[in-house]
């Protein structure tokens, strides 16, 4: 997909959106304002692009019952950034190159404006009952929703991200908390543009398996751009990870670069069973020594991921 057909499609998105976002008027006109300032403040918009992708590929057409969905997504995975800000969570100032939610309106403003979203993102969901797709579907993918962006999906990764205060234990709880906390919106976005379609619950885990993958792919990359990103590039503040002393794929391996020669004697040996994807695909490290050598650079490294990303 090339950036025109990119840039096309969050158009389409962002202009759909308006029609579920809510009027600033009322006693409670701040937490609108709130509201839509969050969600106007930019971003990929991949999570309902990908929900809408799946729809079509199983082939859905209904837009009234799609279009509700995607903006159901995106409102939970913006209450997730928006809590995610505060300043019990990350406490990050920016945002997209934006103020964050709670240091534009305050920190009280900033949790009730996501439960705002949360809350929200449901009762537009429920609007697909109006739409002329079975009753059945809109239910099966309502609960996929629910079941990923709760405890046992986002909300359980966070918690554990927040309790753990970083510092995992094992490659096994790493993997829980990205799986939970990255890929499972992603996971929910496939899953549910799917089941709304008519795919069968075989057809639904295979989606549910391209979401933890993508899922764990993006926090990898999020990982090492934290470390050597632009905050004007991204938009966001970097060292986050460091400053907060959070867990990351990069820290609990103690910095990515310093991996090299293991990672080249992983490819040499081959690799089983684990389940983050440099670990699971012998020979995606072909010429490692060219890209990294023996340097311990993690500049070097991130080539290694966007190859990845590439297959």
């Amino acid at each position: 997909m090339n950036k025109e057909v990119l840039a096309s499609h969050v158009a389409d998105i962002e202009a759909g959106m308006k029609e579920y976002m809510p009027e600033e008027n009322g006693y409670q006109r701040t937490v609108f304002e709130a509201v839509n300032y969050s969600l106007l403040a930019g971003g990929k918009r991949l999570r309902p692009m990908f929900l809408y992708e799946a729809y079509r590929m199983f082939g859905g057409t209904d837009e009234k019952a799609v279009r509700p969905f995607m903006m159901a997504l995106e409102m939970i995975h913006t209450y997730s950034l928006v809590h995610d800000d505060l300043p019990a969570m990350d406490n990050d100032e920016y945002r997209r190159g934006k103020l964050t939610t709670h240091k534009k309106f305050g920190e009280a403003m900033g949790i009730l404006s996501g439960d705002a979203l949360l809350n929200g993102a449901f009762e537009t969901a429920f609007l697909a009952f109006d739409s002329e797709t079975e009753a059945a579907q809109i239910g099966r993918a309502l609960k996929i929703l629910g079941h990923k962006a709760g405890m046992y999906g986002m909300v359980g990764g966070q918690v554990v991200d927040v309790e753990k205060d970083g510092c995992f234990m094992d490659e096994d709880m790493l993997y829980f908390v990205h799986k939970n906390k990255t890929s499972a919106l992603i996971e929910a976005a496939l899953m549910t543009g799917a089941v709304l379609a008519g795919a069968d619950e075989k057809q639904a885990a295979v989606m549910e398996q391209c979401g933890t993958d993508i899922g764990l792919a993006f926090q990898i990359q999020d990982d090492i751009l934290d470390v050597i990103g632009d905050q004007e590039k991204l938009g966001k503040p970097v060292h986050s990870d460091e400053k907060n002393e959070n867990g990351s794929i990069r820290i609990w391996n103690r910095c990515l670069p310093s991996k090299s020669e293991r990672l080249y004697r992983q490819r040499n040996r081959g690799t089983g069973g684990s389940r983050y994807p440099w670990k699971r695909t012998p020979g995606v490290f072909g010429g490692i020594n060219e890209i990294s050598g023996r340097k311990r650079n993690v500049k070097r490294m991130i080539v290694w991921k966007k190859y990845w990303i590439v297959l």
